[in-house]
């Protein structure tokens, strides 16, 4: 873990290097209040402006609004004719996320995506790897993200013109659904299912609350396949111009769903105490973590986001000793030594009177 950490934090260094030391770059700007989560989106980097050249860039997210952006966050760059990447590096820590990404073949088209939760003003930057091939490039680099919970999309897509003049901020067309081709499937998952519609490109599908388990949106169609699932839940189209629901009454799933996961499983506590009125960051270790929610007893944690190994969470209000346990798909983490965390009474200890001046001399 120790030299985990210290990797990314020397590659973080070099890459806040670069982006503060780099040429220009275009980006939208959020609006000054928002009422909700607002994620936004910038680039800034070294890109690579001659023949045969190669370069970098960091595309960041950063969380705006005035609540925590949480769930699926999609980043999609979009590369123009004579530069291409294989792929882009992560840099955020502590690991209290996944990431995950795919490149188009011809490595024009990344598509990342990043489980977590964000508090406002906290942001994460992946660095895309670029080179150009035998001509000078030339053309937009488009960078977009996409969440179900933003409430603005002005700030959603950032542009970089290679070679020439900047653009103003792009403002994506919202999504506009139209129909999907089949509603029901088993709860196992795997169905392949057609939505059609507009402005869908670069988007991704929702069923319910989870992702779907392979899409590939353009701007009028995004043909899936349905994750497990039980019961049913509506369908729901994301892009950088916000998100829609597919019309009628969703997907049906039959039949049983998927068997759980194992549960997760809680080894340790960073932070093993704090005071009573709640407030204290902890980080959690163990196993099986991703997507996972904590909780102090039975009282949730705020700010939780879980990694595959690794939580952070601000402790509620409470008394005592309790377990902090996380609760995944597969259910609760078993109660340990390990994950016990004891309040403190804060105000008793400043009511406590100063010893005597006797008291003291003795």
């Amino acid at each position: 873990m120790t030299t985990r950490l210290a990797a990314a934090w020397s590659a973080l260094v070099l890459a806040l290097t670069a982006l503060f030391t780099a040429g220009p770059a275009a980006a939208a700007t959020a609006p000054a209040t928002a009422d909700g989560p607002d994620v936004a989106v910038s680039q800034a980097g070294n890109y690579p402006t001659r023949p045969n050249s190669h370069g970098n860039f960091s595309v960041s997210w950063t969380s705006v609004g005035t609540a925590d952006t949480t769930g699926v966050t999609r980043l999609t760059v979009d590369l123009p004719p004579g530069l291409k990447t294989g792929g882009a590096l992560m840099y955020s820590t502590p690991y209290d996320y996944t990431f995950d990404q795919t490149v188009s073949p011809d490595g024009r088209h990344l598509e990342a995506t990043f489980r977590g939760t964000r508090v406002p003003g906290r942001g994460d930057f992946m660095k895309v790897q670029v080179s150009s091939g035998a001509a000078r490039p030339s053309g937009v680099i488009r960078a977009a993200v996409a969440n179900r919970a933003d409430v603005d999309s002005a700030d959603n897509v950032s542009t970089y013109t290679v070679n020439g003049p900047q653009q103003p901020a792009e403002v994506p067309d919202r999504p506009v659904v139209t129909g999907i081709d089949t509603t029901t499937g088993p709860g196992a998952g795997g169905t392949a299912v057609t939505v059609t519609g507009t402005g869908l490109d670069t988007g991704f599908v929702l069923f319910g609350s989870a992702e779907a388990t392979t899409s590939h949106c353009t701007a009028t169609r995004c043909a899936v396949t349905t994750p497990g699932g039980s019961g049913s839940v509506p369908v729901t189209v994301v892009t950088p111009g916000g998100a829609v629901e597919a019309p009628g009454d969703g997907f049906t799933y039959t039949g049983p769903p998927p068997a759980p996961p194992a549960a997760p499983v809680v080894t340790g506590l960073t932070v093993r105490g704090g005071p009573s009125q709640g407030g204290t960051s902890v980080y959690v270790l163990g196993t099986g973590l991703a997507g996972g929610t904590i909780a102090f007893g039975d009282a949730p944690a705020a700010h939780a986001s879980c990694g595959n190994s690794f939580c952070s969470g601000t402790s509620p209000a409470g008394t005592g000793t309790v377990h902090v346990t996380v609760t995944t798909a597969g259910g609760p983490s078993a109660t340990v030594d390990a994950d016990r965390f004891t309040y403190t009474d804060a105000s008793a200890t400043a009511a406590r009177p100063a010893p005597t001046t006797a008291a003291r001399a003795e």
